[in-house]
């Protein structure tokens, strides 16, 4: 065992085991795929079937950060807090992960999940949902593939987005490609799906954009106009098809495309438990941050 400085996690080698210890952040492997790691907070405040709030990374892939940073809303909250951790070898995970481009994302997430039900006890059948910036990407397009899984989502600071166009192929369109067998884009089904999209208002740069003359037709050049321009599609859709629109847009002042800034001074984790569960406690508990790293049961 190692210890650190109260900034940083605390592993503990432990013999692995299938009982979690409650108020502590864990960090496992995937049984089925050692490749495949993930987080898991179960809170002292949780119980059987409590719900699960899923949080995805962007491509800095800092995991841990997330877990850190969403553990102690959860436990005020009472809900499990599920983070996994797309690496190396899930590369094309903001698009699901496409045939022949490594392991489907949206099956690993699948996998996790269940593992995560197993350990904890909480619902899995259906999610609560974030994701930042490339992890937004997957959220998005995750609650598109497969609504019946998820009740609610937050994204934030996607760089691009599937439209919901039956005339454009994915991941432009939801028209179904043979990259993604098996998934079939319904739109009377994602569009009861609540979405909210968040982005900070200064989240202008277009570098590390997609930036084909196609995305920047159809989205806009930056963040800010294509989350705009993404939530309107999204609205008519719905209204199109005589259901109310469940896609909303928030703006946050002052914010560029910087994790820490939104995390630190937008008030982001506060705001995506309020978006999800309708309610902000006074005063956010002290979750325990020190990590207990398990490896694979």
């Amino acid at each position: 065992m190692r210890e650190t400085t109260s900034e940083a996690p605390r592993f503990e080698s432990q013999t692995p085991r299938w009982s979690p210890p409650r108020g502590r952040i864990l960090h496992r492997a995937l049984r089925n795929d050692p490749t495949t790691e993930y987080y898991c907070y179960a809170p002292p405040t949780s119980r059987e079937d409590s719900h699960v709030l899923t949080v995805i990374h962007g491509l800095s892939g800092r995991a841990l950060d997330y877990a850190q940073l969403f553990a102690p809303y959860c436990e005020s909250h009472g809900v499990v807090l599920f983070v996994p951790h797309f690496a190396e070898h899930h590369r094309d995970f903001q698009r699901l992960g496409r045939q022949g481009r490594g392991p489907r994302a949206d099956e690993i997430l699948h996998q996790c999940l269940s593992e995560v039900g197993s350990l904890t006890g909480a619902n899995v059948a259906k999610i609560y949902l974030f994701g930042y910036s490339a992890g937004a990407q997957f959220g998005h397009r995750y609650v598109m593939a497969h609504p019946h899984r998820v009740t609610g989502a937050v994204i934030a600071a996607a760089g691009w987005y599937t439209f919901p166009d039956p005339e454009q192929r994915f991941p432009y369109g939801i028209r179904p490609t043979r990259k993604l067998p098996g998934i079939r884009f319904i739109p009377e089904e994602f569009l009861k799906v609540p979405v909210e999209v968040l982005v900070g208002s200064k989240d202008l740069d277009s570098t590390n954009l997609r930036s084909t003359t196609r995305v920047m037709n159809q989205q806009g050049s930056n963040r800010v106009e294509r989350a705009q321009r993404w939530v309107e599609a999204m609205q008519e859709a719905a209204n199109a098809r005589g259901l109310p629109p469940l896609t909303t847009y928030t703006e946050v002042p002052g914010i560029s495309h910087d994790f820490n800034e939104f995390s630190r001074h937008g008030g982001l984790a506060s705001r995506v438990l309020l978006s999800l569960f309708g309610d902000s406690p006074v005063e956010i508990a002290s979750a325990n941050q020190s990590v207990i790293d398990e490896g694979a049961a």
